[in-house]
């Protein structure tokens, strides 16, 4: 059974930081790519960050210079730093795998963790 559980989420104000996690189970982690995306309240889920198995990584602009995605292959959990946070960050943030095999994509998604910036 696969699980991402996706944690560290939580109110700050502008200017603070939070880290999010996701730890996986049931996946083989170190093949795997990981994604945060984001989806705030009256709009589309977006792209925020991802991470691929060699560890190659990309950011939507919006977030460039400010959060920092990781992983750790030995405890299959990936990472989202979020440093000087701003308002428009507030958002239920999600982890998702993705791996191809033998021509099939397998993706999973965690359950979501809210961050809320807000003075």
């Amino acid at each position: 059974q696969v699980q991402l559980v996706g944690s560290g989420g939580g109110l700050v104000q502008p200017g603070e930081s939070l880290r999010l996690s996701c730890a996986t189970s049931g996946i083989i982690f170190r093949l795997n790519d990981m994604g945060w995306y984001r989806q705030a309240p009256g709009k589309e889920r977006e792209l925020v960050a991802t991470i691929t198995r060699g560890g190659d990584t990309n950011y939507v602009d919006s977030v460039k210079g400010r959060f920092t995605i990781s992983r750790d292959n030995a405890k299959n959990t990936a990472y989202l730093q979020m440093n000087s946070l701003k308002p428009e960050d507030t958002a239920v943030y999600y982890c998702k795998s993705h791996r191809t095999s033998l021509g099939r994509d397998y993706d999973y998604w965690g359950q979501g963790t809210q961050v809320t910036v807000s003075s």
